[in-house]
């Protein structure tokens, strides 16, 4: 279909549309009209990512003396595909001039888009890399020129390298929108490189779709997105938990093993010639050159971009030295019998005092890394990684002097007798990492189905967005049913609260809840803990009870395992018990892998139960930093910080069986704090919005009568499309009366 939006003419690749696709457009158009950015909540299942790539692609297209590029970034692979299918879908609603003319793609990792036999079959991410670099490193291919025979190289690489220096890659790859299989049947067949042919080609793109780290880790965005113009237009979706990736980003941990790396080459000749081509370059230049990795990083304050590679640390043997007297001084902080808590100052002060290393050449210590690893040749960066982790952390206390604690324990509070000492570099400012990426670009869009309360974002990232709203799912019918249980069918109360987690009749009523619900609710059930030990615990309580066996007499259950592989097999076999009609329960954890992208719609998932409130632990010492940090510099209280975190994640896990208006799911949030204001109020308005006053305080008997009504009600046939003043879907006809009534008011 096709409509008028504020003067702007929609392409949307479907007949009909949401109301509040509608609404989601207009406030991300007036985004987009002001050049800022913008903070969007939008109910899952509601068609966020087709509303985003039409309204944004059509504002391209409408401008085309000033186009924007999109880039989309998603947190897996699994939401890239998704994406890039929307956008194929969307391309071929476009006129044809304009489908002929733009060119989308998903950027991914050497292990997702390898196609050499040898180096794809490697099973880690790290292995496909160092094999690759083993085959297409340049002094691999110099030597291949004199030895050709001895020497392997990538045929797939060689294509793509005369390619771009006859400049033909656009040859390769003409307009239209290519996922991470077309990339990689694109390369088998034309005999290129998929993933150095999309690194190239993302240059050119309109859309480009990727992970957040291609932005955000400023070690990944100096390679991948450093030519990104500011005319891009910046999209973060499903970044409800944005805060933490950008910390993660910016966060170190040192233990004993790390700091085993060591340097074993030490040949004297190369060494010489690449302190000769620093020396070259001041003469050339007037200063010394600064990496291209470096000189892109978008993390790096701009002052410190422009300053040279310190003189200590020029020649080569000079630097190992200094990265020796580091080792050994990080060495010697681990030795500690006491938790140490230190300010990036005052560390870098120990250091200076101690192992004679100022800040100026801690900051460089990266940079000055990567320049000697391509000095000596080194394509096996496996053997280096740790090595790499410690200039990592060096440059990121030489550079930062707020915002970080460097945390010393000696043990893991949790594990006291068990000896295991690190040094964590803990960033606590999410905004360090993303404001590069705000001020870079004129628009940047944080969107998700979990984002309440919302006004707390722009204070965790620092920014002011020009849009900020959250909208409501229009519904024919209330396909929503979230209830919650505080107390099980004995009236005793249910909470994961530390004091009463363990007690067992807690155990017992989280247990006959299970049990009551797998026999009345057919198809999936899926089940989320507040952590995998508390996820173990309970179940071998239930076992030594009897209750597990009694709950397999009605479904067979599947495990999330922190083993990616095992979840995956086991969520596949869950999947074909529930196409069998039996129905299956999978045990999930909160934060887990499966809580943040998979979907359980339709008859995999009628049925979701968080168990307990999904808060971090509280007596972690980085936490605690984080929370103090907050406290004093954005005026954040630790609890709201805490409920606020605890209840998004809360709002993720049940969120995933609710996929479309026509699918229909229960909601139970199993613990008697939901039942307070101040922590309800802090779940998204499309999940209140269906919380009624007779679901707040409810025991498993009056829950199991809730739940077998509502599923006798969502049997019932119902009008899909709405009617009178409750429709859910738009046609273009009904797009045109309304503007035309607008115009009349």
């Amino acid at each position: 279909m096709k409509f008028d939006l504020e003067g702007l003419t929609v392409h949307f690749p479907y007949a009909a549309i949401y109301p509040e696709q509608h609404a989601y457009m207009g406030e991300l158009k007036r985004a987009l009209d002001a050049r800022g950015h913008a903070l969007l909540e939008m109910p899952t299942g509601t068609g966020k990512t087709s509303a985003l790539i039409s309204l944004i692609t059509s504002y391209s297209l409408a401008s085309p003396s000033r186009p924007l590029r999109l880039i989309y970034c998603t947190r897996t692979v699994h939401e890239m595909e998704k994406t890039l299918a929307e956008l194929r879908l969307l391309f071929a609603h476009l006129p044809a001039a304009a489908s002929r003319s733009l060119l989308a793609l998903g950027l991914s990792s050497r292990k997702n888009l390898c196609v050499h036999p040898q180096a794809s079959a490697a099973a880690a991410r790290d292995s496909v890399d160092t094999a690759c670099r083993r085959l297409t490193a340049s002094w691999v291919r110099d030597r291949a020129a004199s030895d050709p025979d001895s020497t392997p190289l990538c045929d797939f690489f060689e294509s793509f390298d005369r390619a771009a220096a006859a400049g033909d890659l656009a040859s390769y790859m003409p307009p239209g929108v290519y996922t991470l299989a077309d990339l990689r049947a694109l390369g088998r067949d034309r005999g290129i490189c998929p993933y150095f042919l999309a690194r190239q080609m993302v240059k050119y793109a309109n859309v480009v779709v990727y992970s957040y780290q291609y932005l955000i880790d400023p070690k990944v965005a100096s390679i991948v997105s450093r030519e990104m113009q500011k005319e891009c237009v910046v999209v973060f979706d499903e970044a409800h938990n944005i805060d933490n990736v950008c910390i993660e980003a910016l966060s170190v941990s040192i233990r004993k093993q790390t700091l085993e790396g060591r340097f074993k080459a030490t040949d004297a000749n190369r060494l010489r010639a690449e302190y000769n081509r620093l020396v070259d370059g001041l003469a050339q230049r007037g200063n010394l050159p600064i990496s291209d990795a470096w000189l892109a990083n978008p993390a790096l304050p701009e002052d410190i971009l422009k300053e040279a590679v310190p003189g200590n640390i020029r020649r080569a043997e000079h630097f190992l030295a200094v990265l020796r007297r580091l080792v050994r001084f990080l060495d010697g902080r681990l030795e500690t019998e006491n938790v140490e808590n230190e300010m990036p100052v005052a560390f870098v002060a120990s250091i200076h005092s101690q192992a004679g290393i100022d800040q100026k050449m801690l900051r460089f210590c990266y940079d000055r890394l990567h320049s000697l690893m391509l000095t000596l040749e080194i394509t096996d960066t496996d053997e280096f990684m740790h090595i790499q982790t410690i200039c990592d952390f060096a440059t990121l206390i030489g550079t930062y002097t707020r915002g970080f604690s460097i945390i010393i324990e000696p043990y893991d509070e949790r594990m006291p007798d068990i000896r295991d000492p690190v040094i964590q570099l803990s960033c606590h400012d999410a905004s360090l990492a993303i404001q590069p990426v705000f001020e870079r670009f004129q628009t940047v869009v944080i969107t998700s189905g979990t984002l309440s309360p919302i006004d707390l974002y722009p204070r965790l990232l620092n920014f002011n967005p020009v849009i900020s709203r959250s909208f409501t799912m229009s519904l024919t019918r209330d396909c929503i049913c979230p209830m919650v249980l505080t107390r099980g069918s004995d009236q005793l109360p249910v909470s994961t609260k530390f004091d009463m987690r363990s007690d067992p009749g807690v155990v017992r009523n989280y247990g006959r809840l299970l049990l009551e619900m797998a026999s009345a609710v057919p198809d999936g059930i899926v089940c989320f803990f507040v952590s995998y030990s508390y996820m173990d615990g309970i179940v071998n309580s239930w076992n030594e009870m009897g209750i597990l066996q009694d709950i397999m007499q009605h479904k067979l259950v599947f495990i999330e395992t922190p083993d990616v592989v095992e979840t995956t097999l086991a969520l596949d076999n869950y999947r074909k018990a529930c196409d069998c009609g039996r129905g299956a329960i999978f045990f999930s954890v909160a934060r887990g892998k499966v809580a943040e992208g998979i979907d359980f719609d339709r008859h995999y998932g009628r049925l979701v139960i968080m168990f307990g409130v999904p808060f971090q632990y509280t007596l972690s010492r980085i936490l605690l930093a984080r929370l103090e940090y907050l406290r004093e510099t954005f005026q954040i209280k630790e609890g709201d910080f805490l409920t606020f975190d605890a209840l998004r994640q809360a709002a993720q896990c049940v969120g995933r069986v609710i996929r479309s208006k026509a699918d229909y799911g229960m909601m139970i949030f199993a613990d008697k704090r939901y039942s307070r204001h101040d922590k309800r109020s802090k779940l998204p308005g499309w999940i209140l919005s269906h919380l009624h006053d007779a679901h707040l305080n409810l025991s498993t008997d009056m829950a199991l009568h809730i739940a077998r009504e509502f599923l006798r009600r969502m049997a019932q046939p119902y009008d899909k499309t709405g009617s009178g003043g409750n429709k859910t879907l738009l046609t273009e006809e009904d797009l045109q009366n309304m503007a035309q009534d607008a115009m009349e008011m």
